[in-house]
């Protein structure tokens, strides 16, 4: 990626993207301040410690949900260390709000009254899904919080994992994030060493593939990645090179997400924009010396 296609892609987020993800891009490709981004995520949590408010742009309700709380705990660990008063108002919100089996569904029953994209609203299906449990779980092991509700968790995951008959990219991307972070090293490899076909079976590897698909650099996100080994050097080089060739002319990545509301799949590019340019510059493919991001211990 050259200086002038990542200049385009710097002007299309501050034209398009929403504040959040503008003070992110600041953050981590121009030294900015991580409290700039805590600030604007703060705007989005809610007094029972979880994340709504629209942060996931297909969930437009002001209600907490599991997967705006996945997807708060992704952002918030590209920042650095999580302070322990939000960890523990993140672990009660799940805490509260878990199945008996200590699984999470993605959304709860309260999103069929809200704005939200259809195949959320017409949920009927409210039951623990591996997805978003083994990806909060996997976060909450790296950043080493402790709450029983973790401990918990990660038995319903490890169970879930071990009894696996077929999966799906969702899953995999939270399987490989639970099993590159739970304490159990050994037991972790075994169960990747396990389910590598399957996980390789559900990622499209032919990077002329379109429509919502999800590629090993979705998955592999960065070189030292768990699931970086499951690809081929070439698989991941003919993948990049798409990547940079999937930049539009005004500098941004397609959301690749299914279309139901403008102001959503506008915010989604956004996010996209940001997520290639990350992984581009973790295989070392951006030519611009840019700064590293300052991760700034919030406990300080």
């Amino acid at each position: 990626m050259t200086w002038d296609s990542f200049r385009a892609a710097e002007h299309f987020t501050m034209r398009n993207a929403r504040l959040l993800d503008r003070h992110r891009f600041d953050f981590l490709f121009q030294a900015g301040s991580a409290e700039h981004v805590r600030s604007a995520l703060a705007a989005y949590r809610n007094i029972d410690g979880g994340y709504g408010n629209g942060l996931d742009p297909d969930l437009r309700g002001h209600a907490s949900q599991p997967v705006s709380v996945e997807l708060a705990l992704r952002l918030l660990d590209e920042l650095g260390p999580l302070s322990q008063p939000l960890a523990a108002g993140v672990c009660r919100y799940l805490n509260a709000n878990a199945n008996a089996d200590g699984g999470l569904p993605a959304v709860l029953p309260g999103v069929r009254h809200t704005e939200a994209a259809p195949w959320y609203q017409h949920t009927d299906d409210f039951t623990s899904r591996l997805d978003t449990t083994a990806m909060i779980t996997g976060l909450l092991h790296k950043h080493r919080v402790t709450h029983p509700w973790r401990d918990t968790a990660t038995a319903y995951c490890w169970k879930k994992i071990d009894g696996l008959k077929w999966t799906d990219p969702h899953e995999a991307i939270g399987i490989c994030s639970f099993l590159q972070y739970v304490p159990d090293r050994q037991r972790a490899m075994e169960a990747l060493g396990r389910l590598s076909t399957k996980i390789r079976a559900v990622i499209d590897v032919h990077p002329s593939a379109t429509g919502h698909v999800h590629t090993p650099l979705d998955l592999a996100c960065h070189p030292d990645h768990i699931a970086r080994p499951l690809f081929t050097d070439s698989e991941i080089e003919r993948n990049l090179e798409a990547f940079e060739h999937d930049q539009r002319p005004d500098g941004g990545w397609d959301a690749c997400w299914d279309h139901w509301d403008t102001a959503a799949t506008i915010e989604r590019e956004g996010m996209r924009t940001i997520q290639r340019l990350r992984i581009l510059r973790a295989y070392g493919r951006i030519q611009v010396d840019l700064p590293r991001p300052r991760r700034e211990d919030p406990t300080d």
